[in-house]
């Protein structure tokens, strides 16, 4: 063999060697939520608490006092609303008596938006009533823009992800 060939075949046999051996991987923490102000966290979950009681439980009344006069509904497979008059009536229509939602315990966050109120970002599910007990449903986000007037908090923006 020629002597010229042989610190060839030994930068290849290294380099591929080296290619081979696996990468360190860098730890990374787990994103954890921390509360930023305990009392804002505490009416939003209220909020949260209060509305969708209502929305189990076919208030409309209450749901109609809970949304903002210029509710905004996002839904990824239904597209926007505008009207709350429509989104009342089409959960009059199609959520009443017909599917609960139930909310991930712990899932919750909720941060301030300086003059106008807060956001909660969080996962819930929504059981189809109409399907057998323990019918299993899928997780899915929400996020709610509460807007505060008058001391009075009102949802002023819903984007709904499934």
């Amino acid at each position: 063999m020629n002597r010229h060939i042989l610190p060839i075949y030994l930068i290849i046999i290294l380099f591929t060697a080296s290619c081979a051996l696996k990468k360190e991987t860098v730890a990374q923490t787990p994103y954890k939520y921390a509360i930023e102000n305990q009392q804002l966290y505490d009416v939003i979950i209220a909020m949260d608490s209060t509305f969708f009681d209502a929305y189990n439980n076919c208030d409309m009344n209450k749901q109609a006092g809970i949304y903002a006069d210029s509710l905004e509904f996002y839904h990824d497979q239904g597209g926007l609303m505008t009207s709350k008059q429509e989104v009342l009536d089409g959960t009059k229509k199609n959520i009443c008596g017909k599917v609960t939602r139930e909310l991930i315990a712990g899932s919750i966050e909720v941060y301030p938006i300086k003059g106008y109120g807060a956001v909660e970002i969080g996962l819930h599910k929504f059981h189809n009533n109409q399907e057998l007990a323990g019918t299993p449903s899928k997780t899915s986000k929400f996020i709610i823009m509460w807007q505060l007037t008058n001391k009075k908090w009102r949802i002023a923006k819903v984007i709904s992800l499934h």
